[in-house]
């Protein structure tokens, strides 16, 4: 399968209505709840990563834009997951200082920055936005200011662009860069919703994690009495108890 029809035919074969439903309660589709307008097929995410299998790595970049803009959230999974499978092509270690795999990366970032908004519901941007924005974070590119771009995903009116600015930092995180996570915690540490909450926690969590609780405990003491109780509960997972109710008596 190398164009776009061929996959969203394939995935339609595959639909169930079963799990759809399910899906569709899940990822909270109904009036007024964060997925509304959200539709699914019924697929497992192992089921979409199959199909992914069957058309990489020759499908054509040209051909993603259709996938990203389908109404099935499954077929816009499908098209982020080809992104995140050439970007990490291009990514491998003898080519970093590649000149065309560097190009064939930005194009990637572009493409994905361009149809950020279809990532709309929360696995779409974690399954997404780790490996690529965040991979792109770690290496060169000819887009310029990298803090510029997602200081933009964070100051968009859109949930995801903004889920995105902080999820990212998973990677520089197990990197061992603590600045970015620090930066985009710091601007989402008030955002209204509980989406936010959980992923400015759990970035900050991961961040304590694998850099330094030490950096955590300065950001806490900041911040405990402040931030919603959600994201400290996530932030603090990894300390013990004892710990973990001091900070929350704060």
């Amino acid at each position: 399968m190398t164009k776009a029809k061929d996959i969203i035919e394939c995935m339609e074969t595959m639909r169930d209505e079963v799990q759809r439903r399910n899906l569709m309660r899940f990822f909270k589709t109904a009036p007024g709840e964060y997925g509304y307008g959200d539709d699914f097929l019924g697929l497992k995410v192992p089921q979409t990563r199959e199909v992914v299998r069957t058309v990489e790595p020759d499908f054509p970049l040209s051909e993603v834009p259709q996938l990203l803009q389908n109404r099935w959230h499954e077929v816009r999974l499908s098209g982020l997951l080809i992104l995140v499978a050439q970007f990490e092509r291009q990514a491998k270690k003898r080519l970093v200082h590649d000149a065309e795999a560097l190009r064939q990366r930005d194009d990637i970032i572009k493409l994905y920055l361009q149809y950020a908004r279809q990532a709309n519901n929360w696995d779409l941007v974690d399954l997404s936005a780790p490996k690529l924005l965040g991979g792109w974070l770690l290496l060169p590119t000819a887009l310029g200011d990298k803090r510029e771009v997602l200081d933009r995903l964070a100051a968009s009116d859109c949930l995801w662009e903004q889920r995105m600015s902080i999820v990212c930092t998973w990677k520089t995180t197990r990197a061992g860069d603590p600045s970015w996570c620090l930066r985009y915690a710091e601007i989402h540490l008030h955002h209204p919703h509980d989406l936010m909450h959980k992923a400015v926690g759990w970035m900050l969590r991961e961040m304590g994690n694998r850099v330094s609780m030490d950096i955590l405990r300065d950001f806490l003491r900041q911040q405990a009495a402040v931030m919603p109780r959600t994201t400290l509960r996530y932030a603090i997972e990894k300390m013990p108890e004892v710990e973990r109710r001091m900070w929350m008596k704060r």
